[in-house]
């Protein structure tokens, strides 16, 4: 890791009025919870078309077989934040990290951040561009339920679980031939304008409009990290790039950060 070059981006993050960060799933792979498309990926053992909107729609007992599978793939284990979710949650606390941007539906920063906020503590801002498994919601009345509830009444048999209203509950992430939210990505475009440095973690930064944020955010003077294990199609529009584990990195950066 090149101390100068953390050392320099700590500053950079100090003097900044918002800093933002925007991971992928390099950051929750650290955690035990597997990656999509890289070797070994989830996607070399699922197909994509299982879990699209209109297969939700049209085979919803086909659609929550398949995705009791996938979330057995996923979370079947203990998952808990690591080392950079926590780094994150505590440069929000120290008032260093404006918002955190992430494609990761697993809930983990949220859980990272709840682990060190106190009463009188800034809220940093969380927003989910995929959507988080651990809920579900009605796509007839939009009504939310904790996931744990629907994957446990889809694996008693309730196949798909329904809603009071008549409705059927869906995972509240974004399937294939969804929409981003878009308020959501509103919010996070205008985060990444407004943003003084940028950190892109743990994200191939291939897929977009999503990868779109990192570009933007330089093109408007932003300075622009990458820290992640590949090479990314933004590493040429950024200041610094570590090739390092993110778990290395962040809890690095963050004690740089607040030695000052």
């Amino acid at each position: 890791m090149d101390e100068q070059d953390l050392e320099a981006l700590a500053d950079e993050i100090r003097r900044a009025d918002a800093t933002v960060a925007f991971t992928g799933a390099g950051i929750s792979a650290p955690s035990g919870i597997p990656t999509f498309r890289d070797d070994g990926g989830v996607w070399e053992r699922f197909e994509e078309g299982q879990f699209t909107y209109g297969r939700f729609r049209s085979d919803p007992v086909g659609f929550w077989r398949d995705r009791l599978e996938l979330q057995r793939e996923l979370f079947g284990g203990e998952y808990e934040p690591n080392a950079a979710h926590e780094a994150l949650a505590d440069l929000g606390r120290s008032g260093h990290l404006a918002a955190v941007i992430t494609q990761n539906t697993d809930g983990l920063h949220e859980e990272a951040h709840e682990e060190v906020r106190a009463p009188a503590d800034g809220e940093t801002a969380i927003l989910e561009l995929h959507g988080n498994s651990q809920r579900a919601a009605c796509d007839d009345c939009g009504f939310r339920i904790d996931g744990d509830e629907a994957f446990e009444r889809a694996e008693t048999g309730e196949l798909p679980p329904t809603c009071d209203c008549g409705g059927v509950f869906k995972p509240d992430v974004v399937l294939f031939g969804e929409r981003l939210p878009p308020a959501v990505l509103q919010r996070s475009r205008r985060l990444a304008r407004e943003s003084d440095v940028f950190l892109a973690i743990g994200s191939s930064l291939a897929v977009e409009p999503a990868a779109s944020l990192p570009r933007n955010a330089a093109a408007r003077g932003a300075t622009l990290a990458v820290i992640n294990l590949e090479p990314t199609p933004r590493d040429d529009d950024a200041e610094y790039v570590f090739r390092e584990d993110v778990t290395d990195v962040l809890p690095a950066l963050r004690s740089a950060v607040e030695s000052a």
